[in-house]
């Protein structure tokens, strides 16, 4: 048995427009391989990586606090504490999280998001027309990569093109 606790983990902050949240890798530093879990902390107005489906990797989300909507491939639906969330592989998974706190609720939205470390791996992005690939390390993971990149996801080639 391997354990961590969660005061013993570093924050990492991300930041990118509507995208903010800190996240903490739980399950890599307990040594977890087959299993991933980040706690994810988002600010009011902050939201998770952007709207996405893996192809390769289920995942879960568990609200320890806070109150936000997630959306889905059927909308978006409010989640708060208690709330557990389970994100197939396939377009059936898609999600956003985002922390829409009311005026002066400043409360972060806290969720563990668990997902299986399963690689190669194909992301897809609906809303920007791209798919991510990743091999070696899965999405989420720190070992090394052979092979990851972000595509156009209508930039396909004839199987011929370039060989001989």
């Amino acid at each position: 048995m391997s354990r961590v606790n969660e005061s013993d983990v570093e924050w990492q902050t991300t930041e990118r427009e509507e995208t903010r949240f800190r996240r903490k890798r739980l399950g890599q530093r307990a040594g977890g391989q087959k299993l991933g879990c980040s706690l994810y902390e988002l600010p009011p107005g902050g939201s998770s990586w952007p709207y996405h489906y893996h192809e390769g990797n289920e995942e879960a989300l568990y609200v320890l606090s806070g109150t936000g909507r997630i959306r889905t491939p059927d909308g978006e639906d409010p989640i708060g504490p208690g709330d557990y969330v389970a994100l197939p592989t396939g377009e059936a998974g898609g999600h956003r999280v985002v922390n829409d706190g009311g005026e002066g609720d400043d409360e972060p939205l806290r969720y563990l998001a668990v997902s299986t470390m399963e690689q190669p791996d194909v992301t897809v992005y609906p809303d920007s027309g791209k798919i991510g690939v990743f091999a070696g390390s899965p999405p989420g993971g720190c070992g090394e990569r052979t092979v990851s990149g972000f595509f156009p996801r209508d930039a396909d080639v004839d199987y011929w093109d370039g060989e001989g």
